[in-house]
């Protein structure tokens, strides 16, 4: 079943918050590295959760990738 323009819209508008909240995390997990912050077990959780909003992110993307007959 193919996504309604609504839904795709959705989905796109989701996928950007995302991107936006991923280059966030980016940011903040380098300034901690670059200021000297010791708390390894909290950039730890940063990266773990910059890479579950990229793993969302990819998958979001392939929900508007159009079905491939095999």
């Amino acid at each position: 079943m193919n996504p309604t323009l609504e839904e795709i819209a959705e989905v796109n508008a989701r996928i950007l918050a995302l991107e936006t909240e991923h280059q966030d995390m980016d940011r903040a997990i380098d300034h901690l590295i670059k200021t000297g912050y010791t708390d390894e077990l909290s950039i730890r959780r940063l990266k773990k959760r910059k890479l579950t909003i990229k793993d969302e992110i990819a998958r979001l993307k392939m929900t508007l990738m159009p079905d491939v007959p095999a």
